[in-house]
């Protein structure tokens, strides 16, 4: 999710959800320090799966920006602020999920 660290997303973490979900392989879950960074990584995103020919199935949140949910198809990216990061808490609820390694290079792997 390099298109999140390029503007300076926070916390990225990425949960493998296959075993657990029939709508989705991977979570992809992200802090911005304010609603305008939240849009700011989202747009980046966006951007950066366009590029690579991939349009974003659908945008939630976007105008708010507390939490903006990209759908992916196989990958779900959350991008909450700080507050709602915590309340919800997507990492506690899908706590069985393997978390993925998220290198700087582009070759992520299941951490078991």
């Amino acid at each position: 999710m390099e298109a999140a660290r390029d503007v300076k997303a926070e916390d990225v973490t990425a949960l493998d959800v296959r075993e657990l979900s029939s709508f989705a392989d991977v979570f992809v879950v992200a802090t911005g320090r304010s609603d305008r960074q939240v849009r700011a990584i989202a747009d980046s995103i966006e951007k950066t799966m366009k590029q690579a020919g991939a349009v974003p199935l659908g945008i939630e949140g976007y105008a708010e920006g507390r939490w903006v949910l990209i759908d992916l198809d196989d990958v779900i990216v959350h991008v909450f602020v700080p507050e709602a990061r915590a309340h919800y808490d997507i990492e506690r609820l899908w706590s069985d999920a393997h978390r993925i390694d998220l290198p700087a290079s582009a070759h992520a792997k299941v951490v078991r």
